[in-house]
């Protein structure tokens, strides 16, 4: 049975364009409705035969939908929210994709009062962006964080589960504000280091006549492919983020200045013994199926 049969999507970027793309792969039967703020996107949209209805407006998009599923900057969540509150249908469910948590919950309580609500996480993305640069296979291995008020209907979130779980999803629930500082380890904290590395770059380009980017070493561009992404979205993710994100960038330069002094008194050891332990990391990162040596993890975008 199917936890859903009509799906909304507003905002139609990477992610959302890659959930019409796997509805449409794993439930066929559920009909798809979308909606984008920017009419060149909704006429992309069309153009891709994406989903079934493209509406003009938020309204009309969610008038008669079960799920309604938010794929906007964390910042906009509330306004876009507020634009079609007025023709939610009671018994639908709302949640979201966004990469932090606690603020968006107060941002649907406040924009959404009385209506059901599931904030959601898709731990999930490329560099890309646009209805273009989404595929259907994005979610298949990835973990999505549902984060349920405590009053939250438990048969409401079992349902925006199952959602991602035919997505090929695996999902775990967690609080708004533990989530917020997992992921300030693992994804925010370490795309503001990456986009500090390259803006540093650039700055030195002058200095060295162009070789950084000439000579660019796999590290840096690893850091690149990083500091490629959204830049609208992250700015609202740091913004929304900034109590958890701060707490881990005072952590990390406390380890850094260790780092400083281990080098400069040539401790190799204390040295030595970080990188290893590291690199047993990333070894159980593999193993644990949350990357792989290929392009996309290996997926096929088809």
């Amino acid at each position: 049975m199917l936890p859903f049969a009509r799906v909304t999507v507003i905002g139609l970027g990477l992610i959302g364009s890659s959930i019409l793309r796997a509805v449409r792969a794993h439930m066929p039967t559920v009909r798809l409705t979308g909606h984008d703020a920017d009419p060149a996107v909704r006429e992309t949209v069309r153009r891709l035969d994406l989903c079934d209805d493209v509406t003009d407006t938020p309204g009309a998009a969610v008038i008669d939908a079960d799920l309604v599923i938010l794929c906007v900057p964390v910042g906009a969540i509330g306004a876009a929210a507020e634009s079609f509150a007025a023709d939610l249908p009671a018994d639908a469910i709302v949640t979201d994709v966004g990469g932090s948590k606690a603020s968006v919950a107060e941002a649907l309580r406040a924009a959404l009062p009385g209506a059901i609500v599931v904030p959601g996480h898709p731990v999930a993305g490329t560099e890309h962006s646009g209805p273009e640069a989404g595929f259907a296979t994005l979610f298949h291995g990835r973990w999505c964080i549902l984060t349920p008020e405590e009053d939250t209907p438990e048969a409401a979130t079992e349902r925006v589960r199952a959602f991602w779980e035919k997505l090929g999803s695996n999902v775990e629930i967690m609080s708004p504000k533990h989530h917020d500082l997992v992921l300030a380890v693992t994804s925010h904290v370490p795309h503001l280091i990456a986009f500090s590395i390259v803006g540093t770059a650039s700055d030195l380009e002058n200095v060295t006549q162009g070789e950084v980017i000439k000579y660019s070493a796999g590290g840096f561009r690893d850091f690149t492919r990083i500091a490629a992404s959204d830049p609208t979205m992250w700015r609202d993710v740091f913004l929304n983020n900034r109590e958890a994100v701060l707490e881990i960038l005072q952590r990390l330069t406390e380890d850094v200045t260790a780092l400083q002094r281990a080098i400069r008194w040539g401790d190799g050891d204390t040295l030595f013994n970080l990188f290893a332990r590291t690199r047993a990391i990333r070894r159980s990162i593999i193993e644990q199926g949350q990357d792989d040596e290929r392009p996309d993890f290996g997926r096929s975008h088809e």
